[in-house]
């Protein structure tokens, strides 16, 4: 089967990263969230990244606008008709992508493939949400979506062959580079890297550390671009409180218990980049304030 097709659902910093990769690598994209603001929303930041690679010389302006025009948006699941693929990227909260994985059952194609960006949560589970799991299989993209050179593919229990297949020759096509997990807890990925980010916040709050030394730390001692507490930020630190949730209540094991201090900024509303204040504080272009 070969996917040209393709309906995003959320339109945020998942979702339209998601949308530009597949209208880059020239297939037709609708891309949908709540409302229909938030999806143009979505397509103007996608424009706002091309232009910036015109105005770097990088791309030129008639293969930028051929990429927006192979992107359009809608409002909510009802247009998910007439599409090959449709990639879920939701909140990571297991109840909202059932939700949308009902409302998506009713106006999808039969055929089409159902993928979830989920980062953590169990395909077998996201797929009884459906009338498909044979046809329904993780792709996990990751940000930036359009810098980010790799996608963890996820097959669920019931993931058929013909699934699984077409959807690595999809990623491959929007030239990505693949890895494959099982469906536990976390997958590959998040089981390494949600521990790391843990282990670094309960650091900060026992007083190991001040953030800036722990960050710097990872930098320059482990040759990490980023470091946890900024990349906690950048993701979301409720983002990352859902996967060690995940992780601690799949596995059971108390390694993976959430660093109290984590809970408590998410209880207080201090989400990273996207609230302006988490680890750091930041400015409205999501830049470290002073």
């Amino acid at each position: 089967m070969s996917i040209e097709r393709v309906f995003v659902i959320g339109a945020g910093l998942m979702g339209h990263g998601i949308a530009q990769v597949s209208a880059v690598a020239g297939k037709q994209v609708t891309l949908s969230d709540r409302t229909e603001e938030l999806a143009e929303k979505g397509a103007a930041r996608i424009a706002g990244n091309l232009k910036r690679q015109v105005d770097r010389g990088t791309l030129d302006q008639a293969v930028a606008s051929a990429i927006i025009d192979r992107i359009s948006t809608s409002e909510g699941t009802d247009r998910a008709a007439g599409h090959d693929i449709v990639i879920e990227a939701v909140f990571e909260d297991e109840s909202v992508k059932r939700q949308t994985w009902e409302a998506l059952t009713k106006s999808a194609d039969g055929t089409a493939i159902f993928a979830s960006n989920t980062s953590s949560i169990s395909i077998t589970g996201l797929a009884t949400s459906t009338d498909r799991p044979a046809r329904f299989i993780g792709l996990h993209f990751f940000s930036p979506v359009p810098v980010m050179g790799l996608i963890e593919i996820i097959r669920g229990l019931e993931t058929d062959d013909a699934t699984h297949a077409a959807a690595r020759a999809f990623a491959e096509e929007l030239g990505k580079t693949v890895i494959e997990s099982k469906d536990y807890p976390g997958f590959l990925v998040n089981r390494m890297l949600g521990p790391f980010i843990n282990e670094a916040v309960f650091a900060l709050m026992e007083s190991t550390g001040t953030a800036e030394d722990i960050d710097t730390g990872a930098k320059l001692g482990l040759n990490h671009p980023m470091g946890p507490l900024e990349l906690s930020d950048f993701i979301g630190n409720d983002v990352m409180l859902n996967v060690m949730d995940v992780l601690y209540r799949g596995f059971g094991d108390p390694k993976f218990r959430a660093a109290p201090l984590l809970r408590q900024m998410v209880t207080a509303g201090h989400l990273g980049r996207k609230s302006g204040r988490g680890f750091y504080r930041y400015d409205e272009q999501g830049k470290k304030a002073g």
